[in-house]
């Protein structure tokens, strides 16, 4: 007697993923389409968290409250494995959420800020969960037991993590996170309300039908090598291997998308000013302060700086950047010939003045800095005529040759670093 029963036809990841995306923009109101197929990747993801070496952490950040990052991470939430939503948890209690029994969580923090922001005081032990938990293996040593009875044990800190918070996170988390800029609905922009007891159960299925699909795929997904976009290497290539992988395994449009938008974000990322002050420091004498310039003194290279529209370098904690500060800054970083980058005695028309050759920040320009801005000469005319303003000496080119002459707010006792 022949069977009546038919194979349950293969589930269709492409179209899977694109109902993803959809409940998603129901609900959520992202910047960027780039947004949503990184969202959606990461939702995947984490339905094959065992099938990678590594993680990619999502970041939902804006600078205002009200920019709907709690409602992007609430939505995460319902099409995501062993969701586990937590505010201002400590070090300890996370340890032991990643070793339960019940499997490993996907891990939703909500206002992260109370736990990084300016009045957190740091958190450094959350911090290295976070910074630890972004690669498989990573196990940390933690002391187990009552009072004076006490053992230690290694735990383990792998799990898809997703972030929401006001302002910025610690660079050590940026680079190893999907970044998503939230911002506050403008007029025309809607989203439908989101009501928990209605439809979470829509979320639920959705999640459910993607650990259908992820457990087809998932020898797939964990043997993969996707291929990066170009320009896209190192930590940023580490971050989205795994979306990439899931995009590969889903087919249709989504392998394009997904690179489409691994470039638009990590761009987005590289030019993120609230990244590392060092290399704001580094990209702003490139671009606006030694262009076209091999040496500067101090005094001058101070001056540009601070006239700089939207820098930090006028207001650094309450005072304007100085030259032990910018020394110290730079100090950090190495001349090609691997010795910290210092001032240097420049020759001017009445003396010796301490300052920078552009020569000594090429290598780490090249090393640390983003591709330069299409305008950023224009940009660096504009800062010049503001310096000019100021000081027409130090905003004046310097020949490579010239002997520099002594800029206007400089004095001979004040000579040095």
């Amino acid at each position: 007697m022949t069977s009546t029963n038919s194979p349950t036809p293969p589930i269709d990841g492409a179209a899977l993923l694109d109902e993803v995306e959809a409940f998603h923009r129901r609900f959520n109101v992202f910047p960027t389409d780039a947004a949503y197929v990184a969202v959606a990747l990461w939702d995947a993801h984490a339905h094959l968290i065992d099938a990678f070496d590594g993680t990619a952490r999502l970041a939902f950040l804006s600078p205002e409250p009200g920019s709907g990052k709690s409602r992007a991470l609430e939505i995460v939430e319902t099409l995501t494995p062993r969701a586990a939503t937590t505010v201002n948890a400590s070090a300890n209690a996370l340890f032991r959420l990643v070793e339960a029994d019940a499997g490993t969580p996907t891990l939703l923090f909500d206002e992260i800020d109370t736990v990084f922001g300016p009045k957190a005081g740091g958190n450094e032990e959350v911090r290295g969960f976070l910074n630890s938990g972004y690669r498989r293996g990573a196990k940390s040593l933690r002391c187990v037991g009552d009072g004076s009875n006490q053992s230690t044990e290694w735990f383990s800190s792998f799990c898809a993590v997703a972030m929401a918070g006001l302002g910025s996170l610690p660079d050590t988390i940026l680079t190893r996170s999907v970044i998503i800029r939230m911002r506050k609905k403008a007029p025309n922009e809607k989203a439908e309300p989101y009501r928990r007891r209605v439809h979470e159960k829509q979320g639920h299925a959705l999640r459910d039908r993607l650990a259908d699909w992820t457990a087809t795929v998932h020898d797939e997904v964990s043997q993969a090598w996707p291929e990066m976009p170009k320009d896209v290497s190192d930590r940023p290539a580490d971050v989205w291997e795994p979306l990439l992988a899931v995009a590969d395994a889903a087919g249709g449009h989504w392998p394009e998308r997904a690179r489409a938008a691994c470039v638009e974000l990590v761009a987005a990322a590289k030019l993120d000013d609230k990244g590392s002050l060092g290399v704001r420091l580094l990209t702003d004498l490139r671009d606006y302060v030694l262009n076209g310039i091999d040496r500067l003194p101090t005094v001058a290279v101070l001056e540009r700086l601070c006239a700089l529209d939207e820098a930090p370098w006028g207001d650094m904690n309450g005072k304007p950047l100085t030259p032990r500060g910018l020394a110290k800054m730079l100090g950090e970083y190495m001349t090609e010939d691997n010795v910290p980058i210092s001032p240097r005695n420049i020759k001017s028309g009445t003396g010796v003045l301490k300052g920078y050759y552009a020569a000594d920040l090429n290598d780490a320009w090249q090393r640390y800095c983003p591709p330069p801005l299409s305008g950023s000469a224009i940009a660096a005319t504009a800062a010049t005529s503001q310096v000019r303003a100021l000081n027409p000496v130090a905003g004046a080119p310097v020949p490579a040759a010239t002997a520099l002459p002594l800029p206007a707010t400089a004095r001979p006792s004040r000579l040095g670093r």
